[in-house]
């Protein structure tokens, strides 16, 4: 007797990451994008940072641009080599392109963006631009 294992929300989940590839390959215009890496967006004094979850992926992997204030994280996970021997295989984890792109505030100093993978996270750290103070200008008399 094989035993399963019953997963009611199988479908629903398969369902779901189906749409959630169509509407990825939509928003990347068309790009091919096939998964979308989970991201975190903070707002601190000084600076913008997006941690952007991409197991697997190395770094030589990954484009970062920034232009016309839109910063666009692009990359692309390649497939683990099979094993001739696995009759029996499940894979739940996504390879392919994958493509974010997110709109940046006008604060955000987009000459000094850098970037830091560190275990399977990317850090995209983006510098806030110095506030312009309002000058007071003296009148003069004549």
């Amino acid at each position: 007797m094989t035993i399963l294992r019953y997963e009611p929300w199988s479908l629903v989940n398969r369902l779901q990451r189906q749409l959630d590839v169509a509407f990825a390959a939509d928003a990347a215009d068309s790009a091919g994008a096939w998964w979308i890496p989970q991201v975190d967006v903070y707002e601190e004094p000084g600076r913008f940072a997006v941690l952007v979850d991409v197991p697997g992926v190395e770094p030589k992997d990954i484009e970062i641009t920034a232009d016309k204030g839109v910063l666009t994280i692009r990359g692309e996970r390649h497939p683990r080599a099979q094993e001739e021997s696995s009759a029996h295989r499940r894979l739940e984890r996504r390879s392919g392109k994958f493509l974010r792109r997110f709109a940046l505030p006008e604060s955000a100093n987009l000459d000094s963006i850098s970037a830091r993978h560190t275990h399977g996270v990317l850090e995209v750290t983006i510098p806030k631009q110095a506030k312009l103070q309002p000058r007071r200008i003296e009148v003069a008399a004549a």
